[in-house]
């Protein structure tokens, strides 16, 4: 290794500078994100290299010496030619834009996706949005989306990305059926998800405890269970953003934990990083989290 000057690094005179500019140890490992003993170690070995002391103590302060200075004043021109080049540098960064493929459910992008996919296209007019409904899993590493906004608690291992919310379920039913004519719970109609949602526990509760012959309709979509109640076809379990979303539906239960799921953004490993894919992440995760109480039903509701 060199003596003197040219023995530094970068890292080295970036290690001076902060020293410079703080006066202190303590204060310069917390602007380097180190801990102080890590900067004392280092700057003994700057001098050890270098040949010569770099800082004196005045008082409660650390300040250069008549050589260290020169160091310093080699760490600010440095500095000041790396933070130019950082701005200039992000001043051309790529600007999002292209085709987003992005894979969600039905009753996702009904009840609560849509408005937040028109707010993105308004803040990021160049990114098109090409939106796959689907209540099947798309594979991404074939490319059949970018990006999949899907409820599950057990997403593939073979995908990155984060979960947005918990997607809480309650029992439901139509309002205005408080009337004396009104059947008891235990006399009243059901509804369900069909064979093809069999894999959700809600979709198994309906077959297991409805009261025998009263489980008289199954759909395979989540609308078609919300607009089976509706219509008056029986009473059911559904996603607490869509139940507390539709006036003519009202709560008969608090929301059943069991049946809760994780609301996830999914994207494959090559793509997480594509300014396109950043953003829009970004972007959607802000929005779920500001409708956080309407998807784990702890909201207002009827």
């Amino acid at each position: 290794m060199g003596h003197g000057i040219d023995a530094l690094t970068w890292e080295d005179i970036r290690l001076v500078g902060a020293i410079a500019e703080t006066g202190s140890l303590p204060e310069a490992a917390a602007r380097l994100g180190t801990h102080h003993s890590t900067v004392f170690r280092r700057l003994r070995q700057v001098e050890a290299n270098t040949g010569f002391p770099i800082f004196e103590r005045e008082g409660q302060r650390l300040a250069p010496t008549g050589l260290g200075e020169e160091v310093v004043a080699l760490a600010e021109r440095i500095g000041t030619d790396v933070n130019a080049t950082a701005l200039r540098m992000a001043g051309r960064e790529e600007q999002p834009s292209g085709e987003l493929r992005v894979a969600t459910a039905d009753s996702l992008l009904i009840h609560l996706l849509t408005p937040i996919f028109a707010d993105f296209q308004e803040a990021c007019p160049d990114v098109r949005l090409d939106i796959v409904v689907s209540n099947r899993a798309l594979n991404l590493s074939r490319r059949d989306a970018d990006i999949a906004i899907r409820a599950s608690d057990a997403p593939p291992e073979t995908l990155v990305g984060r979960r947005l919310a918990r997607i809480s379920w309650a029992l439901y039913g139509r309002t205005g059926e408080d009337g004396q004519d009104t059947p008891p719970m235990d006399r009243r109609t059901w509804v369900a998800l069909g064979d093809g949602m069999a894999d959700m526990k809600v979709a198994r509760h309906a077959e297991e405890h409805a009261p025998p012959g009263l489980l008289r309709y199954r759909v395979d979509t989540v609308l078609g269970l919300a607009a089976a109640v509706e219509a008056g076809l029986g009473i059911g379990h559904l996603p607490c953003f869509i139940g507390d979303g539709r006036p003519h539906l009202r709560r008969l239960a608090p929301p059943e934990p069991a049946f809760a799921t994780d609301l996830w953004l999914l994207t494959h490993e090559d793509l997480r990083r594509a300014a396109r894919v950043r953003i829009f992440s970004d972007f959607v995760a802000g929005a779920i989290r500001a409708k956080a109480a309407l998807i784990e039903g702890t909201g207002h509701h009827r």
